[in-house]
């Protein structure tokens, strides 16, 4: 898909431009609209991420057919100043619509169209629990168990996930957080350059999907074991001082944030402005927990980066 073009600060997709000298007659940039397609999951917050968006000041268009998104893109195209945030939201409810999807992104990046994906997706039992709440079938299961219609609504969807610029998992998400997670991606305050979500989580409960980086601390000396430290988390002082007693728990943070630096630069340079940093231990209680903390701590001073923590087990047992 095509992007706007980089600057030679890879820290930086927009920098401050002195205002044009010359007179009236110098040139203009050229203001073009911002598109984004909204897809995913059903019952992974598509409608949460749409109320979001409009809150940002987005125009949103929802369960728009497919067909229709290149000619509306070509409309928004020669009107940037009427809509200049367009969001639209795209889902499977119409199968035999939708097929034609990845043939009009396609058809749209050829003709030069800007557009980005947002992907939403959520955990199998994840999605499951949400339509028993609400008491709905799934648009896909037809005469089956949701499942069904979940495991055909992700056989619909791979290629879409597997090309989009942002997945965002909502499993641990309820709505205020889904809400919070748009906003800060799509903010009207100026441009995303990077924001990095560092998260502690346990391995036994599953590694992240949504991860971009996975670092296993499970070499530091387990506080667990210290029946004064059990009931403690890695925010506690007397945990933290035990996890980094050891010259390699140090040694590791050091490392791994500057292995990071140059990652990051290569994602700015592909216009990628969203990762995860997943760390974790056995039970994302203790040692976990005290590394991302200190990464994080650390990847917060790099420049034109903002850092969102989250301890995804640190209340599980």
């Amino acid at each position: 898909m095509t992007q706007p073009p980089t600057h030679d600060d890879p820290f930086s997709r927009l920098q401050s431009a002195e205002p044009p000298r010359g007179g009236d007659n110098v040139p203009q940039p050229e203001r073009k609209s911002e598109l984004l397609v909204v897809t995913g999951m059903s019952g992974a917050g598509r409608s949460t991420a749409a109320n979001a968006l409009e809150d940002q000041g987005w125009y949103v268009v929802d369960n728009l057919p497919p067909q229709m998104l290149q000619t509306l893109a070509d409309l928004v195209s020669r009107t940037p100043e009427a809509i200049p945030r367009l969001a639209v939201v795209i889902d499977v409810r119409g199968k035999a619509l939708f097929n034609d999807m990845k043939e009009t992104l396609a058809a749209m990046e050829a003709s030069g169209v800007d557009f980005s994906v947002l992907f939403l997706d959520a955990s199998d039992e994840v999605l499951v629990a949400r339509y028993e709440h609400q008491r709905r079938p799934h648009p896909l299961q037809a005469g089956g168990r949701i499942l069904d219609g979940i495991a055909a609504e992700r056989g619909l969807l791979k290629d879409l996930k597997e090309s989009a610029d942002i997945v965002l998992d909502t499993s641990s998400y309820n709505v205020h957080a889904l809400s919070k997670a748009v906003a800060d991606l799509y903010t009207t305050d100026g441009p995303v350059v990077l924001r990095l979500t560092v998260m502690s989580f346990g391995f036994k409960y599953g590694v992240p999907a949504d991860a971009n980086y996975v670092a296993d601390v499970r070499f530091i000396p387990n506080p667990h074991w210290v029946p004064a430290l059990r009931p403690r988390t890695g925010k506690d002082i007397e945990v933290r001082d035990y996890v980094f007693k050891e010259d390699g728990a140090r040694t590791f943070v050091e490392r791994f944030t500057s292995m990071l630096e140059p990652v990051f630069e290569g994602y700015r340079t592909e216009n990628k402005h969203y990762a995860t940093i997943a760390i974790g231990c056995t039970g994302g209680k203790h040692r976990s927990v005290a590394v991302t903390e200190d990464v994080a701590r650390r990847l917060s001073k790099f420049p034109r980066v903002t850092v969102n923590v989250e301890h995804r087990d640190i209340g599980r047992e």
